[in-house]
């Protein structure tokens, strides 16, 4: 739909003098007409109730425009580049690792020098954790930031994260970073303006002279972090004041009731597509709205914020995709790739997180019921949007999928759960997992779980019991929860260190910025002499490595991992075997886990339930053996943690 109006003061803005560059771009010019009328209908919904909404949107179209005159010519041509492509995220060539540039390596020059280890490994996506200002023992890791346009001093400074991102684009390398849009520090700027009783400040926040509301709103909130930081306010002797800290007493959650507080944070937004970021990780989106009566997570009014984001960075740094970190159950985290008039056109890029956490589910039970009964949610994600494909991050495992999930693979959810937290945390008999249990709520026994993908997965209890069956049987586990999870489709996304097979680091406890925190155990400080080793023959760390580095080639040379078509799930004709058929181009390919401590058996009539198959030979590309398909009672034999990538030839 056409509004003259609307489109006539589009075309006033451009021919400000201040934008003439802007104005000369007919690219950009064309992109901001066809989106101007879904961004003005956004905001209206979100800020259209306000007398002073026509002030407030001639801000945002401002900012827009500042936005893409900032885009630097070399971004602009990666812009039309990407466009071009269509769909460069679905790509089968994108390998990305998350790591902290202080503990992987120090600052960001030094990072610039471990570019050709990436390019080794395969890995062509740096994941930058938070890299912004942040207060020294009151960081959360680096999400809770003092400042959000510049670096922390121990990285280096903003000259040299530009640096960086400049090498990265030299050598055909992208960039993705962290923006945090719920909250910042009690130290940002706007947080101490509004201690000091700035009320234009004060607004930028949920703050109340009495625990009259936030009584209210603690009514239907979950607490995020009952053991170390229960309630969802604190109270700040400075301005007298309760302020909302959904999170940590430390983080002030930002008020998007104000547009000032979106104009803001919008503006942030492309300074960072501006800096090279090609994915901007957003944390923590399903918080960024609150409501009375709610639990204020995964609320409309979230999806609203984001869609909008999506269409102004759609006009300004089209190059850009949005990551949003949602970690939540499967149905909520589809509604974050937007639905109805929106489908497929809100956020860019979410998490698996709930493929991943099955997978932790599988392992533990050595049985994939539970993940075959999730596939149906997971399998809505809209065309055109991509999947993070992981096993282990930051970020502690929750095992937040449904329980009738659990009940359809005939298991009792609460017992179900005891056991896989007692199984990862060592307490269960026979379990070499050693991990640790993070927020435990005492209330109902909520926890989730930490440790290392090497320790959960009994390296770590092997190699103190210098037990080499152990310590084979682990290495199986490892390199077998990353295939699965870099076959599925989506953008594999290693954590740094689990390509070297580091175990729980557990430094953090001397650390009283971190004791309290038992994430770091799997946030490792990397010993460049360990890995230095992947080179020596023999050694756990060379295994390790060559595997996983073996997997990502496979996966490059094969297109038919791209994010293009869902997969076929094959039915549990076994309960320890996953398996699902991929299609591109006439071809196909099966891929095979076995989750068993055991022999595992496969009727070859699961292959022919798929569909018409042409050939009658398959060879495995991992191991090169080929194998000619039996009779229905006849069995494809997989030994304890195999897979396979079945391809018809």
């Amino acid at each position: 739909m056409y509004q003259a109006e609307l489109h006539q003061r589009l075309l006033e803005l451009l021919s400000d003098k201040k934008w003439s560059e802007a104005n000369s771009d007919q690219a950009f010019k064309m992109r901001f007409s066809a989106n101007l009328l879904v961004i003005h209908q956004l905001f209206e919904t979100i800020y259209g109730h306000r007398e002073d909404k026509d002030l407030w949107l001639e801000e945002l179209l401002d900012t827009i425009l500042r936005g893409h005159q900032n885009r630097s010519a070399l971004l602009r041509d990666k812009d039309a580049a990407k466009e071009k492509e269509k769909g460069w995220i679905l790509s089968g060539n994108i390998t990305g690792m998350s790591l902290y540039v202080d503990r992987f390596c120090g600052t960001f020059k030094e990072l610039r020098q471990r570019l050709p280890y990436f390019k080794e490994l395969g890995v062509n996506l740096l994941h930058l954790m938070p890299v912004m200002e942040s207060p020294e023992n009151e960081s959360d890791g680096g999400y809770a930031v003092s400042d959000f346009r510049n670096t922390d001093a121990r990285f280096g400074s903003l000259e040299d994260l530009k640096s960086l991102s400049a090498n990265l684009k030299d050598e055909n390398m992208l960039l993705m970073m962290d923006i945090v849009l719920n909250h910042t520090s009690h130290c940002h700027v706007w947080a101490e303006r509004a201690k000091s009783g700035d009320k234009v400040y004060q607004e930028f926040f949920y703050m109340y002279p009495d625990r009259t509301v936030p009584d209210w709103f603690e009514q239907t909130m979950p607490e995020i972090f009952p053991d170390s930081s229960p309630g969802s306010f604190t109270y700040d002797e400075q301005s007298g004041k309760w302020v909302m800290t959904v999170f940590h007493k430390y983080q002030w959650d930002l008020n998007y009731t104000n547009p000032a507080v979106f104009i803001a944070m919008l503006d942030t937004i492309f300074f960072y597509a501006n800096l090279g970021v090609d994915i901007l990780r957003i944390d923590a989106p399903a918080f960024i709205w609150k409501k009375l009566g709610t639990t204020c997570q995964n609320l409309p009014e979230a999806h609203t914020l984001l869609q909008l984001i999506k269409h102004c960075v759609q006009v300004a740094s089209p190059g850009m995709a949005l990551l949003g970190e949602a970690i939540v159950s499967p149905k909520e985290i589809m509604k974050y790739f937007g639905k109805g008039q929106f489908y497929g056109r809100e956020c860019d890029v979410a998490y698996n997180a709930t493929q991943m956490a099955l997978q932790w589910d599988a392992l533990a039970t050595g049985d994939v019921r539970v993940m075959l009964a999730a596939q149906e949610d997971i399998q809505q994600k809209p065309p055109g949007t991509t999947w993070i494909s992981y096993v282990r991050c930051h970020d502690d495992i929750g095992l937040g999928y449904d329980d009738e999930m659990i009940r359809r693979a005939g298991f009792d959810p609460f017992e179900h759960r005891k056991f896989l937290k007692n199984y990862y945390s060592g307490h269960h008999p026979g379990s070499a997992a050693k991990g640790a249990l993070f927020g435990v709520n005492p209330k109902n026994q909520d926890a989730r779980i930490s440790g290392s993908l090497a320790s959960l997965s009994g390296l770590e209890y092997a190699l103190q019991r210098n037990d080499a069956s152990a310590t084979e049987i682990s290495v199986r586990k490892i390199i077998l929860m990353q295939a699965q999870s870099m076959f599925m489709g989506g953008i594999p996304m290693l954590f740094y260190g689990d390509e070297i097979g580091y175990t729980n680091d557990y430094s953090y406890l001397t650390d009283p910025g971190k004791s309290y925190d038992n994430r770091w155990m799997h946030r490792p400080v990397i010993d460049w002499k360990k890995n230095e080793l992947r080179k020596k023959k023999g050694t756990l760390e060379k295994l390790i490595f060559d595997q996983t580095k073996k997997l990502i080639q496979l996966r490059n040379r094969h297109s038919i991992f791209a994010d293009n078509q869902k997969v076929v799930w094959m039915m549990p004709h076994n309960r320890h075997i996953a398996g699902y058929k991929r299609s591109r181009r006439g071809k196909s390919m099966f891929c095979l886990f076995n989750y068993a401590s055991h022999d595992a058996w496969l009727t070859w009539f699961a292959f022919r339930e798929t569909g018409a198959m042409k050939k009658t030979v398959l060879k495995d590309l991992w191991s090169e053996q080929e194998w000619i398909i039996g009779e229905d009672h006849e069995h494809l034999v997989m030994s304890p943690y195999q897979f396979m990538l079945l391809e018809e030839v």
